[in-house]
């Protein structure tokens, strides 16, 4: 993969707040070129050019753990003031309105309307290597083919959304698919908000050129 040299002056923090990969996403970032820091400090999240939201585990129990970091704010703030945040997995799933998990219902960020369910399929979890249906103008996908192929370890999604906006000066995200049983969503890009279902520091060259296509945008 061919790294952008204007990566190397981009600061990027992947926040620490107990539930995520953080090692291995630190690993994947530092392939782009990037300067990568583990850390919940709020002020060092607050300037970063670009803060990665990792998740590992239940809803309830990610949705805590940010709370108690103030991760919540920090994302608020940083998405109030046009700052680039990344989401991945339950660090994706927590960006919606609420999650069900095992018959309890957790609110989540409400940066987007929807709700974070089971998967409708017949084997669960969802864990391998699978496709994705990018929307053609994608920034996150740029220059991977339409059969590239990423990691997916997750039991939950939102498989009814579509976020629409009827305000012309405002774009509606870009909604990425893949399907398990039922369609579900993989991937969002919503202005400086970005987000995967999937893990990309797990996806080998595929999720390499995704990370350095967010870097690029930072």
């Amino acid at each position: 993969m061919e790294l952008s040299s204007g990566n190397a002056a981009k600061k990027v923090v992947v926040f620490d707040y107990g539930f995520g990969n953080v090692r291995s996403a630190e690993r994947a970032l530092a392939r782009t070129g990037a300067q990568v820091e583990i850390t919940r400090d709020f002020d060092t999240a607050m300037n970063a050019d670009g803060l990665l939201v990792p998740g590992v585990g239940a809803f309830a129990a990610c949705m805590r753990g940010l709370r108690q970091a103030r991760g919540d704010w920090i994302i608020d703030r940083r998405l109030s003031g046009g700052r680039p945040v990344m989401g991945i997995c339950v660090g994706m799933q927590i960006l919606f309105s609420r999650g069900i998990e095992h018959g309890e219902e957790t609110e989540g960020l409400e940066e987007w309307p929807g709700t974070v369910g089971p998967l409708e399929a017949d084997v669960v979890p969802h864990m391998g290597w699978n496709t994705v249906e990018a929307p053609a103008d994608s920034e996150l996908f740029a220059g991977l083919d339409a059969d590239a192929r990423f990691y997916f370890v997750h039991s939950y999604a939102v498989h009814d959304w579509q976020l629409e906006t009827h305000n012309l000066a405002m774009h509606a995200p870009k909604v990425t698919w893949a399907t398990h049983g039922k369609p579900f969503v993989a991937a969002v890009e919503n202005g400086v908000l970005w987000a995967t279902q999937f893990h990309p520091e797990k996806s080998g060259d595929a999720g390499a050129q995704l990370l350095n296509n967010w870097i690029g945008t930072l």
